[in-house]
C-alpha cells in the first residue's frame, strides 16, 4: 500500500491526463473514434512500459551510459519547453482547420513520440520514477511487494490516461470550440512551465563546481 500511494500521488499530478486531454484531441482532430481509441491504447500501453522500465531498470541504464539524472531533466525539458511553446504559439486558425486525411499506420507511429514521450510520460515523470528506483534496494521481499504496489499504481495512473485521452471529444465537448481553444492554450502554457521547472530542478541538481 505504501509503494502504491507513494508512486500513485508523485505520478498522478505530473502525468496530468485529464490536463493533456485537449492536447491529445489536437494531434487526433478529425480522426475515426476507432482509431482514436487505438491511438490512446497504444498511449496508454507505452506509457506503462516506459515508466516500470524507468522504476525498475532506469537507474542502471543511467549508470552504464554515464548519464546523470540532471542531464535526463535537462535535455527532457527543453523538448516539453518546445512542444508547449509551438502549441501556445499555434495560429486559431490552425486549431479549427479540419486535419488532411491521413493513413491510420502513420497516425499510429505518434502513439510514442510525442504522445508518449514526452507529453504523457516525460521528463519530471521519468526523472521521478527513477529517483524511486535508485532508492529501492531489490533484494527482501518487503522490498519486492512495494514494488509491486509501485507497478499497480503506474498501471492505473495509464489507465487513466486511455480513459481521458480515448474520450477527450467527449469529456471537452461540453465546452465548445472557444472552451476547447482556451484550454488547450492553457494546458500548453502548463506544459511550457513542466519544461521550464524541470530545467530549473535539472540545473539545481547539477553538481557545484
Amino acid at each position: 500500500m505504501h509503494g502504491f500511494l507513494f508512486v500513485a500521488l508523485a505520478l498522478f499530478p505530473i502525468v496530468n491526463p485529464l490536463g493533456m486531454a485537449p492536447i491529445f484531441l489536437e494531434y487526433t482532430d478529425g480522426l475515426d473514434d476507432s482509431i482514436t481509441a487505438r491511438l490512446a491504447r497504444r498511449v496508454a500501453i507505452n506509457s506503462f512500459v516506459l515508466a516500470v522500465a524507468s522504476l525498475i531498470i532506469g537507474p542502471y541504464i543511467l549508470k552504464f551510459f554515464g548519464l546523470s539524472l540532471p542531464a535526463v531533466q535537462i535535455a527532457g525539458a527543453v523538448v516539453i519547453a518546445y512542444a508547449g511553446w509551438r502549441l501556445l504559439n499555434q495560429g486559431q486558425e490552425e486549431f479549427q482547420r479540419p486535419a488532411p486525411a491521413v493513413a491510420s499506420e502513420t497516425i499510429l507511429t505518434r502513439a510514442f513520440y510525442p504522445l508518449t514521450l514526452p507529453f504523457t510520460i516525460g521528463p519530471g515523470s521519468i526523472a521521478v520514477l527513477v529517483a524511486l528506483g535508485g532508492d529501492a534496494p531489490y533484494g527482501g521481499t518487503a522490498e519486492i511487494i512495494e514494488t509491486a504496489g509501485a507497478v499497480v499504481a503506474i498501471a492505473v495512473v495509464c489507465l487513466t490516461v486511455y480513459f481521458c485521452y480515448s474520450r477527450a471529444e467527449r469529456i471537452l465537448k461540453r465546452l465548445g470550440p472557444s472552451g476547447v481553444n482556451v484550454l488547450l492554450r492553457l494546458s500548453a502554457f502548463i506544459l511550457l512551465c513542466i519544461g521550464i521547472q524541470v530545467a530549473i530542478e535539472g540545473f539545481r541538481a547539477l553538481p557545484a563546481r
